[in-house]
């Protein structure tokens, strides 16, 4: 079982140190143009070589999305794009068009190439053909892929394939979708996708109004593919990929940090793990989700289940974020912390940090800036001291603990 790369989402600088803190051996970000997440915070050329160098001192990589699907005026400046985030140090550019991967190529040769799940890869001979063709290096398969095609399209490919394994799944085949299009005038393929298939829809027979108690929606649920990692990596997968660039610091450090020591129980082992082990790696996948879930493809034809059809999908979520570590007091065995959810002595508080195997304490006190002890924190963003039995470092995260 070869090592695998944990390839993870960033939307802003803070996220890409996060993920990389976090575990992640390469991040994919996007710039403020030629991506298909304008929305996301994005990076100017400035951070993305600011990434570049936390990443290099990091052992990790950087790749960059120019991934839209180009009109005319979209050529103007992409190749002095390309040659500065070259300079920058960047490790590859995911792309979706034939033309921008034959401008990288001759303008940007150090740049690897990766071909994104836009362009719907469902079959070695595509691969095969894009190597050959677009010369890319690697080519990220279509969400739509089952288990058995990707071991497939792995094995018949002549470079590497890489498959998601967490996050957002378009309604529709690898984000061909055109409905922001007509109903928004946001280009779905340019970055502007207002994912309609997520709004809420009254349903009409004739004249009569059939919807019910909810509204209906038909975007599909997040992907959680934890059970299909072994599978994925005895399959010879080069990348495991994360969706979610515009999700949040502390949604980026969960997921990451969770994947981490799954892939790395894995890999230890030699093979895939025993039902009681991926159950507490579950859980721990589990307290990030903000949406229902489902495996996707990877099982086979995903049904009707797969779909969200009712509004509140995510009254299930934990949300148990509490604060963020600003400061380690050695002296004091005190943590300096800035909240972000409501927190009372007596509770119990798990701290997520780097590297480490996640930890456990009770709340004993808290402490205002002034030095006053409260009886419990409502306000969010408030600056507290709290004794913690253990160090922690500055950007630990705290959460609620299983009850």
């Amino acid at each position: 079982m070869k090592k695998i790369e944990l390839l993870a989402p960033a939307g802003d600088l803070n996220r890409c140190r996060t993920a990389i803190r976090y575990g992640a051996d390469a991040v994919y970000l996007g710039g403020t143009h030629y991506s298909l997440r304008s929305r996301a915070g994005n990076f100017s050329l400035a951070e993305i070589r600011e990434a570049c160098a936390f990443a290099k001192e990091h052992h990790a990589a950087i790749h960059v999305t120019v991934n839209v699907i180009p009109h005319e005026e979209d050529f103007v400046g992409l190749r002095e794009y390309l040659q500065a985030l070259a300079a920058a140090g960047v490790t590859a550019v995911i792309e979706a068009s034939p033309a921008i991967m034959a401008l990288t190529r001759e303008a940007a040769p150090s740049l690897a190439i990766h071909c994104s799940t836009q362009m719907s890869v469902t079959n070695a001979a595509a691969a095969a053909y894009l190597a050959g063709e677009a010369d890319i290096d690697r080519v990220v398969l279509a969400r739509e892929c089952t288990m058995e095609q990707v071991e497939e399209i792995t094995h018949g490919s002549p470079v590497e394939t890489e498959a998601f394994i967490h996050g957002g799944m378009c309604v529709n085949f690898s984000g061909r979708c055109t409905l922001s299009n007509r109903m928004t005038l946001r280009d779905a393929n340019r970055g502007g996708c207002a994912q309609s298939c997520r709004w809420a829809y009254d349903l009409y027979d004739g004249g009569e109004c059939i919807t019910g108690r909810f509204p209906f929606t038909m975007g599909s649920r997040d992907l959680m593919a934890a059970d299909e990692i072994a599978q994925l990596m005895a399959a010879g997968v080069s990348s495991l990929k994360i969706e979610g660039r515009m999700k949040t610091e502390y949604y980026v450090a969960s997921v990451v940090s969770a994947y981490r020591h799954l892939i790395d129980e894995i890999e230890d082992s030699g093979g895939p793990l025993s039902e009681a082990r991926m159950k507490i790696h579950r859980r721990e996948i589990a307290k990030a989700q903000n949406r229902e879930v489902c495996a996707g493809f990877y099982e086979g034809w995903a049904g009707g289940e797969s779909i969200i059809y009712h509004e509140a999908s995510d009254a299930d979520v934990s949300h148990g974020f509490l604060a963020t570590v600003k400061a380690w007091h050695e002296a004091e065995g005190t943590a300096e912390i800035v909240t972000r959810n409501p927190m009372d002595p007596g509770m119990r508080i798990e701290v997520l940090s780097p590297g480490l195997a996640n930890r456990e304490f009770t709340l004993a006190s808290m402490r205002s800036e002034s030095g006053e002890y409260l009886e419990a924190s409502r306000v969010p963003m408030r600056v507290l001291t709290v004794p913690v039995p253990f160090p922690v470092m500055a950007e630990d995260i705290f959460r609620r603990a299983d009850e």
